[in-house]
């Protein structure tokens, strides 16, 4: 039995491992919704592939890397499909950076960039509260990126590059 019992739910492995606050920022523009999301590198990829689950049964995907240039996308995809080939994916791109990954409805887009931030666009308020339950805290104002990527900036990855190959034929994408 704990001995200290709060509000928040039990911690887990990445709340003890994680660098700084997990936070975001959560804006309205004309109807439309964004929220940008600044955690560590595991914590963002592993909420890119959480918040998926999100999404309708059906979605769109695009996909660009930006090591080699190459681009694919493809619509009217299986949920389930996609989060399990982004799953195969997320230790790579964690360890590798460098490939933007993008799903997105009718009405909700979640976009993974090439720097491991991600951006949520919407029609409805209705991320903010589940960024919320997924115990991030809304901020006014986050820290600037401290970088963005150019295919030169980033060491070959044939894992990688093998890995994206096969998420490309596992979804029947076609290149853009």
């Amino acid at each position: 039995m704990p001995l200290f019992r709060g509000r928040q739910p039990a911690s887990s492995v990445w709340k003890r491992f994680r660098s700084g606050v997990d936070a975001f920022t959560f804006t309205e523009d004309d109807g439309y919704f964004a929220a940008h999301v600044v955690a560590n590198a595991e914590r963002v990829v592993e909420l890119f592939h959480a918040l998926s689950e999100e999404l309708p049964p059906a979605v769109d995907v695009a996909i660009d890397d930006v090591r080699t240039g190459r681009a694919w996308h493809g619509t009217h995809l299986a949920l389930p499909d996609v989060r399990d080939a982004f799953a195969r994916l997320k230790l790579l791109l964690t360890s590798h950076a460098g490939v933007e990954f993008c799903v997105h409805s009718e009405d909700d887009q979640l976009t993974l960039t090439p720097e491991l931030e991600l951006y949520i666009y919407a029609r409805t308020d209705r991320w903010l509260y589940v960024l919320l339950g997924k115990g991030l805290m809304e901020s006014n104002e986050l820290p600037g990126a401290a970088w963005r990527l150019r295919a030169a900036d980033l060491d070959p990855s044939l894992e990688l590059q093998d890995a994206l190959a096969r998420a490309v034929e596992q979804l029947g994408l076609e290149e853009a």
